[in-house]
């Protein structure tokens, strides 16, 4: 069977700003797990749980140090977006960054910069623990 290219529509989040475009991704140069599990974004998600002491101080100071380094993440290249999970009953935080799938091999070799700044800090809040990363497909159906 021929191997018919898909046009996709993306939004590029960039500054604060929405700007959408439209990309034709060729089926032999996509990436795949399986013929039917194909995708063209990666994200990294940072995550860790956080306590409800001190009138969840460190929830807080989480979000303070994402705000803080949210415009250094929105300039990585191939940025798509930035999402923010936060779980009251089971205390997650987490930071999903996605990024186009050909683009995050440079990510990577940057050691995801500023990935281990901001996860060093976050190590330092009183309440803070279980620091971890994960790395993954993400596609909106």
């Amino acid at each position: 069977p021929k191997l018919m290219p898909k046009k996709f529509k993306f939004l590029s989040m960039n500054h604060d700003q929405l700007k959408p475009f439209s990309r034709t991704i060729h089926p032999a140069t996509m990436p795949e797990i399986t013929p039917n599990v194909t995708f063209v974004h990666i994200a990294r998600e940072w995550r860790m749980k956080w306590s409800m002491d001190d009138n969840k101080s460190s929830l807080v100071q989480i979000q303070s140090l994402a705000d803080s380094h949210l415009a250094r993440i929105k300039q990585i290249n191939g940025f798509v977006n930035v999402q923010r999970i936060v779980c009251g009953s089971c205390l997650d935080y987490k930071l999903i960054i996605t990024l186009r799938a050909d683009h995050f091999d440079d990510w990577k070799h940057s050691l995801f910069e500023p990935e281990q700044e901001f996860l060093e800090k976050c190590r330092e809040i009183v309440g803070v623990h279980t620091v971890e990363t994960q790395t993954y497909t993400i596609e909106t159906l």
